[in-house]
């Protein structure tokens, strides 16, 4: 690594300071990305501000129909807890099958939304949630924060605080992992709320999370895998990679979305 100013502020204010005055400054969560780039020489900050000090941003409240959840909060905490499992067990089940025991118990939800790897789980949770991303400036919807491969709307000094879920009437999240990193080649997020049925996929386009607007228009009308098994995805637009070609990924987009249609149903 490079040599860089460590900061460990004890609140959300001392850490906007921090970042807000260093010359080119990185805000550090889980460090499940941070870390390993600095030590490959891929990224060298001039100042590392560590949120792990910041009890605030720590914690799950529910209450009138909505989760809130701390963007510091861990995977597996997300993962453990009675309350996200009573409200929104989709995503519970989500978090517990992020990456492997040690990703989930140092990665944190703020830091993998703040990062928005195309591939990670959380995004696509997000967007078929309605979810709204709370900072320490401003609030925003979910799919106003994710704009493209690993870009958010977060300015430079704004840190997230927290993340407010709607609790869903059903939802579920089926994903085809990456058998070594437990990312989503393919993993797609049905939820149907007061605001209609949403389907959010990750892990399959250029940039990042996007919605079927067409099996979200079946799926209104008639809840049912049925309802999606003749709708298929363009692969234009869609990643190819090595694991997998947009073509393949755009069937997979099909595959996932009527499973999780069954198992929300």
């Amino acid at each position: 690594m490079y040599d860089f100013n460590y900061h460990k502020p004890g609140s959300l204010a001392d850490a906007a300071s921090a970042i807000a005055g260093a010359e080119d400054g990185k805000l550090v969560a889980g460090g499940m990305t941070l870390i390993p780039t600095m030590k490959q020489r891929l990224a060298a900050p001039s100042d590392v501000v560590d949120l792990g000090g910041i009890g605030d941003l720590v914690g799950i409240t529910v209450g009138g129909g909505t989760v809130t959840i701390g963007a510091m909060t861990t995977h597996g905490a997300v993962a453990a807890s009675a309350d996200v499992k009573g409200a929104i067990p989709a995503l519970a089940e989500l978090a517990d099958n992020i990456g492997d025991p040690q990703v989930r118990n140092r990665g944190t939800i703020g830091g993998s939304i703040a990062n928005n790897d195309p591939a990670a789980d959380y995004p696509a949770a997000l967007v078929a949630l309605g979810a709204t991303v709370v900072t320490n400036k401003r609030e925003l919807s979910a799919e106003d924060f994710f704009t493209g491969l690993f870009d958010t709307a977060l300015d430079e000094d704004e840190i997230i605080s927290s993340i407010k879920f709607p609790v869903p009437e059903k939802a579920a999240y089926v994903k085809f992992a990456n058998p070594a990193s437990r990312y989503a080649m393919v993993g797609v997020f049905v939820a149907k709320g007061s605001d209609g049925v949403r389907v959010a996929v990750t892990g399959a386009g250029d940039d990042g999370v996007f919605r079927v607007t067409e099996m979200e228009s079946a799926l209104a009308g008639n809840f049912s895998p049925d309802a999606v098994s003749g709708i298929s995805v363009s692969p234009d637009g869609l990643n190819s990679d090595i694991h997998a070609s947009a073509e393949y990924r755009a069937h997979l987009i099909s595959v996932m979305a009527k499973r999780a249609v069954a198992a929300a149903g």
